[in-house]
């Protein structure tokens, strides 16, 4: 059983809404409020942050503050690095999902002649580029910075000489060129995408495995075809964005709540499903934001319940 080590990336400057670099904390009063000493039985690790810059006055309209996410990613990156190195299992708690990127980087960085495969349970697909997104919010970027895609098919944007430069150095942390291929890349409860995203995920025939068909197929079988396409991996990586939850059922407590979402028992059951490859060599929650819960602390005391549960089976 290998030894669990959490990295706490208390990073929010990928998103669009300030608030979820508090989402560490609230999990860690989630476990308190639970008597639950979860967080004292397991080694940790703080990366440090560029949270100060929200401050600064943002000069890349088209992927906002992307000069700081690279250095953040590179950080996270360094961490899971080398925490795989030594041997540890990293579940790493962050803020805003385009830390995912960095996580990513940190397993290639690693294992650079390995095959990955990345299993994104999340309510977005996360796969805009500078050229694509409508925000310039990179939480909507780390799956097209790891595979490499700027999907110019679809571009609305002339990002400037800068940012085209430091998106080409968010696609090369840890590696350079992709992380991934498209093949390997597989998405539960992906339901609020742009077009741009979608003509990504159809011509790159990326799986996407929505709520209705999880339900109508079967969990266990969905889940075992997700496992059946990862079988030339070497290594699974599992994102878990809380939005992909049922903020109905759950609460509003992270940056873009939808509707019509997972439970957490399926959650914990997609886990259970992927653990039993013995390939999950690291896992990743974000995107909890309690300043924005409207039943208390409910969104942080749901991700623990999955986090302790799933720590349990590794």
């Amino acid at each position: 059983m290998p030894t669990i080590k959490i990295i706490k990336n208390r990073s929010d400057i990928g998103a669009g809404t300030r608030g979820s670099d508090m989402g560490i904390d609230a999990i860690e009063i989630a476990a308190i409020n639970q008597n639950n000493d979860y967080f004292n039985r397991h080694l940790f690790q703080d990366v440090e942050t560029h949270n100060e810059t929200i401050y600064n006055k943002n000069t890349n309209t088209f992927a906002k503050r992307i000069e700081h996410v690279v250095e953040q990613c590179q950080r996270v990156a360094n961490a899971v690095s080398d925490n795989l190195t030594q041997g540890f299992f990293p579940i790493v708690l962050s803020g805003d999902h385009s830390s995912a990127l960095g996580t990513i980087s940190g397993i290639k960085a690693a294992y650079p002649n390995n095959t990955l495969g990345v299993i994104w349970i999340d309510a977005h697909a996360d796969l805009h580029s500078p050229y694509t997104s409508p925000s310039g919010n990179i939480h909507g970027m780390p799956l097209a910075a790891a595979l490499g895609i700027d999907n110019l098919d679809c571009q609305i944007n002339e990002p400037g000489i800068i940012t085209k430069s430091h998106w080409e150095n968010l696609k090369n942390i840890g590696i350079h060129g992709p992380k991934l291929k498209p093949e390997y890349l597989i998405y539960f409860g992906v339901r609020d995408f742009e077009d741009a995203e979608k003509y990504a995920i159809e011509k790159n025939n990326i799986r996407l495995i929505k709520v209705a068909e999880l339900r109508y197929r079967g969990l266990d079988i969905c889940v075992k075809e997700a496992i059946g396409k990862l079988l030339n991996c070497d290594h699974i990586y599992i994102s878990f964005d809380v939005d992909s939850m049922d903020c109905d059922n759950i609460s509003y407590g992270t940056g873009t709540p939808v509707p019509h979402g997972l439970l957490p028992q399926e959650i914990m059951q997609i886990f259970d499903v992927l653990l039993t490859t013995q390939k999950v060599c690291c896992i990743e929650f974000t995107e909890i934001n309690p300043l924005l819960d409207n039943k208390g602390n409910k969104m942080a005391e749901t991700a623990f319940q999955v986090l302790d549960h799933v720590s349990q089976n590794i």
